[in-house]
């Protein structure tokens, strides 16, 4: 037979090797061959498979169930014997079976996750012990294995992770996932990969019970399971402290804001305590500047916390290089919502529309025009600012009075400048662009733009809706080739033959 053949052929034998012991007491043996056929590396994901085949009617059959009656010391006859073994092995073998969730090959990592999870999910239906009237459970202790294996400290497990993803829509599992978490949270600082794949998989946990209650061990109902969403609460602020107490990285410290911002911060119990952690990220750059200040947002406006330089860092973050980052939608939404307020002093909200000018003679076609409409946007907002506007074609650049380099907005005199940039920006090569700088030409429109839109587009769809517009203007002209020729008229031709 060809070789590749040879793996079908194996993965045959294997199953034929399962039905075989589990026909008979008498044929153990194929057990044996089964796990030796793994130890030797050779076709994993059908041993895997086996083995799931092999456990899973064990687990439903009850074989490997020994009954104990209280005060009655178990009876040491052949049959208890054989599931004493049976049990020494399927321990030893669901090891294994979790072995592989560390293996190079990405197939055998999710096939070895999904053999575990089903193994369990076995065993939560029919379980080794005798539980009372409660026989719907979740073996604790294997579903910890699991997590242990997909918390690495060794490797990257996102694929794991994803795929884990899928249980967690079990609340049963969803639930003892949360209880047991905080067990796992290193209190002393874990490395970079031990903390993305711990924050990428509490990214993936929700707090409440899902929308449709079914259980993953028991029948497929949540009747005999009740969620309690208090627990999980409990679960994750006492994992938060410990998580914002490891050293980051700059590239764990933005993954930990995000899930902070996007998961996590509705369910603390006292949100105020991460004031200084958020006050400390600010000091970063970045992007985790960026997401430490949409937190300080939220507290500022949700939990009243008082930041008197708030507007300060916010100005401070609109540099050049912003705009080279995916976070720079996230700081327009951000300055958009801390300039809302009509109330604010209008010099403050001048140095914010004169340095985003400045900073529009070095962004790209799209972003001069995010940042055209923004400004638009504040002056239709404060009135007074339109001063900026009357100016703007009688300064002299040379004279400009704002000073870009000053930290503080209220001190860069702003306020006495004008928008000149803008005026530049209408000789600009892009046709978008020229239009957009244009606003300061024509009276101010009384809606505001909606930058949210405006956001939504790209540098592509600025070209496609050029191409669509001047698309009709374009002639193309062919005259059919003479050989080699050159084009009729073309007075090469009469001084040289090609």
């Amino acid at each position: 037979m060809s070789h590749p053949d040879k793996p079908v052929k194996i993965s045959k034998l294997l199953r034929a090797k399962a039905h075989e012991f589990l026909s008979s007491h008498k044929n153990s043996n194929a057990l044996i061959t089964i796990v030796n056929h793994f130890d030797s590396g050779a076709d994993t994901t059908s041993c895997l498979l086996a083995l799931e085949m092999i456990f899973t009617n064990l687990l439903k059959e009850k074989q490997m169930l020994i009954q104990i009656i209280p005060l009655k010391p178990m009876e040491n006859n052949a049959e208890n014997q054989y599931k004493q073994w049976l049990k020494n092995a399927y321990e030893e073998c669901y090891q294994k079976i979790l072995s592989c969730l560390g293996h190079e090959s990405p197939k055998v990592k999710i096939q070895g996750l999904s053999t575990a999870m089903n193994i369990l999910s076995y065993e939560g239906r029919y379980p080794l012990e005798t539980k009372g009237s409660f026989d719907n459970y979740v073996p604790l202790q294997k579903l910890k294995s699991i997590l242990i294996n997909i918390l690495s400290g060794k490797q990257n497990t996102a694929n794991l992770i994803s795929k884990y993803t899928e249980y967690l829509l079990f609340d049963d599992i969803l639930f003892f996932t949360w209880k047991l978490l905080p067990s796992l949270t290193a209190k002393t600082n874990p490395n970079d990969i031990y903390i993305m794949n711990y924050l990428m998989l509490l990214e993936k946990l929700q707090i409440c019970a899902n929308s449709e209650a079914k259980c993953l061990c028991g029948d497929g109902s949540a009747q005999c399971f009740t969620f309690d969403e208090a627990v999980t609460k409990k679960c994750l602020n006492k994992m938060w402290h410990c998580l914002m107490h490891w050293d980051h990285t700059p590239e764990t410290h933005k993954q930990l804001l995000i899930v902070l911002l996007e998961k996590v911060l509705v369910h603390l119990d006292k949100p105020l305590l991460l004031t200084d952690f958020l006050m400390d990220s600010l000091d970063v750059g970045g992007p985790v500047s960026l997401l430490a200040l949409q937190g300080i947002f939220t507290m500022v406006q949700v939990h009243n916390l008082d930041y008197p330089n708030i507007f300060t860092k916010l100005y401070s973050m609109f540099e050049p290089e912003i705009f080279i980052t995916k976070y720079k939608a996230r700081l327009f939404y951000l300055a958009d919502l801390f300039l809302s307020s009509t109330h604010l002093p209008e010099n403050l909200v001048a140095a914010f529309v004169k340095r985003l000018a400045r900073l529009a003679l070095l962004a790209s076609s799209e972003d001069i025009i995010i940042i055209c409409n923004f400004i638009g946007n504040l002056i239709i907002r404060h009135p007074g600012l339109k001063c900026l506007l009357n100016k703007s074609s009688e300064t002299i650049v040379s004279s400009d009075p704002y000073i870009m380099e000053e930290r503080d907005p209220l001190k860069s005199n702003a306020i006495s400048s004008s928008l000149w940039e803008l005026q530049s920006l209408q000789h600009h090569v892009q046709p978008s662009v020229v239009s957009a700088a244009k606003f300061i030409n024509c009276p101010l429109p009384h809606v505001e733009w909606d930058i949210g839109k405006i956001l939504e587009n790209t540098g592509d769809d600025i070209f496609d809706k050029e191409v669509k517009k001047f698309g009709n203007l374009i002639v193309l002209q062919f005259e059919k080739p003479n050989g080699l020729s050159l084009n009729r008229g073309e007075k090469v031709s009469h001084y040289w033959d090609i």
